[in-house]
């Protein structure tokens, strides 16, 4: 289990304030946030790079705050690779293991393991220079994964590849985590990787967590709104709640919406997913507790889904299978009516 505790750093442009998080073994953690939120330096910090200035980082119950890098069986790859350029993928994986002073067959079994793993075994003889950015990636995390580290930390390790590689590296990752078991921590832009790896993802803004949770909790219920914008939230009003027979009431524009997720009265955002959002021609005859009348403004062709902003006194945009639009047959200047359940009315 990896503990970051209270750890604060202070480096002039970039910082960390107070950051608490907790890895626990075999968890995948995804870091994400804006350019300059502190998510290197924490992993750097972890890794021991970086000394902090206040707080501490235990693994497995040990204080590895000030110990040297070498010493802590911490792994990390960069999305850069820096593979030593003069040595083959084979002396690149098996540098070390060398520097631990094993036995030449361990090398050998352990060189040979992680290159089979990354399905690079017919590479281990070329040079970093003779291969494409995938491949070098690929030995750049079998050289992490070859020290068997108690924390594999990843440092956008996907960024700088094309589409069709970054897909496949991706599944790749999400393999070797669940047949290692190994604890991670993976710093990223690509929300496609925090669903499609991350047990659990941690939101960073100016070198704090604002908020972690599991993939979907943050991403529809974000706790304020720099996350609800910083994930694109849409649908995403202020108003004013009051509580009322266990209801909360939120007036934002000329509607009121109808909210179970609210405690607290006053000032609030809030936000209704696209796709929690129903759609009918007729006024629905159901007892829902928001139904209201709005007209198409538009109407925009995503491929796999088709996506329309209504105007039902504040705008909310819908997102509809292309089958269900088709049923519809919706048209810009149609009038419509919108519903959806209290519980999707999400209040921050």
């Amino acid at each position: 289990m990896l503990r970051i505790e209270h750890v604060s750093k202070d480096m002039g442009e970039f910082l960390l304030k107070d950051v608490s998080l907790q890895v626990s073994q075999g968890e995948y953690v995804v870091i994400i946030g804006p350019t300059g939120a502190g998510k290197t330096i924490l992993v750097e910090t972890v890794a021991g790079i970086y000394p902090p200035d206040a707080g501490r980082v235990l693994l497995n119950g040990r204080d590895i705050t000030h110990e040297e890098p070498r010493n802590r069986n911490i792994s990390m790859v960069y999305q850069d690779y820096m593979l030593f350029p003069h040595l083959s993928v084979h002396d690149n994986i098996a540098f070390g293991l060398r520097n631990r002073q094993l036995e030449k067959p361990e090398i050998e079994r352990r060189v040979e393991e992680s290159a089979d793993l990354l399905g690079i075994s017919h590479l281990l003889h070329r040079r970093p220079d003779t291969l494409s950015g995938g491949e070098q990636q690929r030995a750049a995390i079998a050289r992490a994964i070859v020290m068997e580290p108690s924390v594999l930390l990843l440092d956008e390790p996907l960024s700088a590849l094309d589409g069709r590689t970054r897909e496949a590296l991706r599944k790749e990752l999400r393999r070797l985590h669940d047949t290692m078991d190994i604890t991670v921590l993976h710093i990223t832009h690509n929300f496609e990787e925090v669903f499609s790896l991350a047990d659990r993802v941690a939101v960073m803004n100016r070198g704090e967590i604002v908020q972690d949770g599991a993939p979907d909790e943050v991403f529809r219920k974000p706790n304020c709104e720099f996350i609800a914008d910083f994930v694109g939230v849409e649908n995403l009003f202020k108003g004013m709640c009051r509580l009322d027979n266990g209801n909360a009431i939120i007036e934002t524009g000329d509607l009121s919406l109808v909210s179970t997720t609210c405690t607290r009265e006053g000032e609030v955002f809030v936000s209704v997913r696209p796709e929690d959002i129903m759609v009918s021609r007729t006024k629905p005859e159901i007892s829902a507790q928001n139904v209201f009348a709005g007209t198409v403004t538009e109407s925009v062709n995503n491929g796999i889904v088709m996506r329309a902003v209504v105007d039902a006194g504040i705008p909310f945009v819908v997102t509809l299978t292309r089958q269900a639009y088709q049923d519809l047959d919706i048209k810009k200047g149609d009038s419509i009516y919108l519903l959806f359940k209290a519980a999707s009315v999400h209040v921050f």
